[in-house]
């Protein structure tokens, strides 16, 4: 731009200066930094260092992202178009069910603070995240297995079995798939499992976020069916007032008990699997999957 410009944006306002050039995180034009820098204002010079950090800040997260789709760059350069991330949430909870999601971003996909679903706190973050991950991937599904089924097959594989639902929910078949320490069973798609995948993939940390943000929201369902367990604040997670709420009110159909805490609280054994007395409690739910795309 030439100097002229330069000089009608430096008649600006400094506030307004700093709205459009790091609130709203608009283009700088070219020579603003270093008439900033000769800017006796000490204000001036403020903003110039702050527009820096911003930009590199914004270097940082685009190498960030462009590495955690490593994975999905290689498939993509060997042909392959739609590429599932899969990952679950709710493995350790003691209540509710286990949450798998599956998600199809489009080539070369960025979405600004995309991560491992547990490193973003914030709840409303998620939120924002898995609304923008649902607007723009191709395809995406959620499956879940039920209490019942977790008590019946275990933990360990009705997160597999959550996971088979949610990849055969997407509207779009998969060339490969992606998946958070494991692999699909009962799936023909090729795939490939990698140790903290949510962590290293963007299309898995996409399904975690899909997986965590839907389980939260089924949980807080669940807390208005079963007011008084807390179930919207802990999620089924064993927390002291979990475990507290567990003794003092009993165990609820939602519980899940083969876990040890539940049992306990139950006057079962915790070192044995579940009697099929204590199956028959409960008959299996019909099994649910939730599909969009």
């Amino acid at each position: 731009m030439s100097a002229d410009t330069v000089e009608q944006v430096l008649q600006c306002a400094l506030s307004e200066l700093t709205t459009r050039f790091v609130t709203q995180a608009n283009p700088v034009p070219a020579g603003l930094l270093e008439a900033l820098d000769a800017d006796p204002r000490a204000g001036a010079q403020a903003l110039a260092r702050r527009i820096r950090s911003r930009q590199e800040k914004n270097r940082a997260e685009g190498q960030r992202l462009r590495k955690l789709l490593r994975f999905e760059t290689e498939l993509w350069e060997q042909g392959h178009t739609h590429i599932a991330g899969v990952d679950e949430a709710g493995m350790a909870p003691l209540a509710g069910p286990v949450v798998a999601a599956a998600a199809v971003l489009p080539k070369g996909f960025r979405l600004k603070g995309l991560d491992d679903s547990k490193k973003i706190l914030d709840a409303e973050k998620r939120e924002s995240l898995a609304e923008a991950i649902k607007r723009d991937a191709v395809a995406w599904a959620v499956g879940r297995a039920e209490v019942e089924e977790i008590d019946r097959i275990n933990i360990y594989h009705a997160g597999l079995l959550a996971m088979r639902r949610a990849v055969e929910g997407l509207s779009v078949k998969p060339d490969h798939l992606l998946v958070d320490a494991r692999t699909v069973p009962e799936c023909s798609v090729p795939q490939r499992g990698i140790i903290k995948g949510d962590a290293l993939s963007l299309s898995i940390a996409a399904a975690s976020i899909l997986a965590k943000t839907t389980r939260d929201r089924w949980m807080a369902e669940l807390d208005a069916q079963y007011p008084g367990y807390g179930l919207a604040a802990h999620k089924g997670y064993p927390t002291p007032q979990h475990l507290q709420v567990l003794r003092e009110k009993g165990v609820l159909p939602i519980h899940r008990r083969s876990f040890a805490p539940v049992r306990e609280a139950l006057g079962l054994p915790t070192g044995s699997p579940p009697s099929a007395l204590q199956a028959e409690l409960f008959p299996v739910a019909p099994s649910r999957t939730v599909v969009k795309s």
